[in-house]
């Protein structure tokens, strides 16, 4: 596994793959992209400015891209990121999102004066809540109501991870693609 940049022109075709799928883009605040064009789009708003923290998961370093994490500051407190991953269904069950996130969340806690790091998941979404349990976040409550979507009115589970808790080992960590 390898974890490099994300390019949003040249990975858009291959994440559209995720975001053009309605079934993949359940969880999302909003629902699947109509076309190609919408998820570079997509993309692009939301890497400007987090390039240094938004890859793409690939199985070999030319790609193609099998996944994203993201990890982005929210506004609110600089030290405090928001995690995000999404892989493609081919993808999946071969841990490609904890060991990417774990790989993200060690980069951030050594370049930065992050303190914490958040996941903001919908109560349904069993998969993405056992990638955060399995890094070691903590399961911190329940937001009711947090979120109109495009499937309605979701509540949102929050877990957290400080940088003094234990993150939890995760063997195969990626390989890094350097831009």
């Amino acid at each position: 596994m390898f974890l490099g940049p994300l390019d949003p022109v040249a990975d858009g075709p291959a994440l559209h793959v995720i975001f053009g799928d309605p079934e993949c883009c359940t969880w999302l605040p909003e629902p699947a992209f109509a076309d190609l064009d919408a998820t570079i789009a997509k993309l692009r708003n939301w890497t400007t400015g987090l390039e240094a923290t938004s890859w793409v998961i690939c199985e070999t370093p030319d790609g193609p891209a099998l996944g994203r994490i993201a990890l982005y500051n929210v506004g609110r407190d600089k030290n405090v990121w928001e995690a995000a991953c999404m892989v493609t269904p081919k993808a999946r069950g071969h841990n490609y999102a904890a060991r990417g996130l774990h790989f993200a969340i060690r980069y951030l806690f050594a370049n930065t004066n992050a303190r914490r790091v958040f996941a903001d998941i919908d109560p349904d979404n069993h998969a993405s809540i056992k990638t955060f349990e399995k890094l070691g976040f903590t399961r911190e409550g329940v937001l009711r109501g947090e979120w109109e979507t495009h499937i309605g009115i979701r509540d949102s589970v929050i877990f957290g991870l400080l940088r003094t808790d234990q993150l939890a080992d995760i063997p195969n960590p990626p390989e890094f693609i350097a831009g």
